[in-house]
């Protein structure tokens, strides 16, 4: 019998670890959804982190491995980017009547206006995974339902993002172009570095603010914040909003300006809504 034994786990040993392996990542997905974090202080988690410096690089290790993730996933979509590189430019120069309105001065100026147009693509195509790898280092500090609700969540990244750089072609440059280019009657040649630095920094930094609502829904998930602080505070994000509104905002005069604020103001309207529906201005903040 105990030879049959023997005989048996040498035959089925291969069999057990392909299933080991294969069991692996369902296991960690249960720990994913089931573990509820360690329910320690700020102050004791510091002085751990102090008293255990090996605890510490071993969560500078892991956000290691996930950037460097989140590098290869951006390079591959740079390469895949570059591939539709002229029909990037074609249509980011439909504004201003098409790529043959630019007339380029420095011999590296179409690289570099390439590139800039690479990496915006890259970076859109590829902040999903980004968010998705930042996603994973803080989860195993959420609670189970944050955790549910921010991998809910991570699609509703990619829309907000590409909402507000539409947003900002479709709306911001039709309405700032014209004052830029006529202002004081003076002819204007545009140059390519110019123009794609302007175009993409606004649908950047666009759609960058489109995602504060999806943000203070996460935070106020996390208990971190609450509708009520939103709207205690309004006087200060509208003084915000009109300050970063005269920031990115492409002419100097108010009319744009108001078109830039009038979106940003909705933002915050939305954001104190889904900071509700989160249940974040039922709750108070725990200490």
């Amino acid at each position: 019998m105990e030879r049959f034994k023997n005989f048996w786990q040498k035959i089925s040993s291969p069999f057990r670890a392909i299933g080991r392996f294969v069991a692996k990542p369902f296991r960690n997905i249960g720990r994913f959804f089931l573990e509820e974090p360690d329910d320690a202080p700020m102050a004791d988690s510091l002085q751990m982190a102090f008293e255990e410096p090996a605890s510490f690089l071993e969560h500078v290790g892991a956000l290691r491995k996930h950037l460097l993730r989140s590098f290869v996933v951006l390079l591959i979509c740079a390469v895949a980017a570059f591939v539709f590189l002229q029909q990037m430019l074609d249509f980011i120069a439909i504004p201003i009547g098409g790529m043959e309105q630019l007339n380029a001065v420095e011999v590296t100026e179409p690289i570099g206006v390439a590139m800039r147009v690479v990496l915006l693509a890259a970076f859109a195509v590829a902040l999903p995974y980004i968010v998705f790898e930042i996603f994973l280092f803080v989860a195993p500090a959420l609670s189970r339902r944050a955790r549910f609700i921010g991998l809910l969540a991570l699609p509703l990244v990619v829309v907000f993002f590409f909402g507000g750089m539409a947003f900002a072609f479709y709306f911001i440059l039709p309405a700032g172009l014209p004052v830029l280019l006529n202002f004081l009657d003076v002819p204007t040649q545009i140059r390519p570095a110019s123009y794609i630095r302007f175009v993409t920094g606004l649908m950047f930094w666009f759609g960058a603010v489109f995602e504060f609502p999806l943000l203070a829904y996460v935070l106020s998930v996390m208990r971190i914040l609450t509708a009520q602080t939103l709207i205690k505070n309004w006087r200060i994000a509208v003084v915000v909003i009109a300050v970063l509104a005269a920031v990115i905002t492409p002419t100097i005069d108010p009319i744009n300006m108001m078109l830039v604020m009038v979106p940003l103001i909705l933002l915050y309207v939305l954001s104190i809504l889904l900071s509700f529906l989160a249940g974040g201005g039922k709750k108070k903040i725990e200490d």
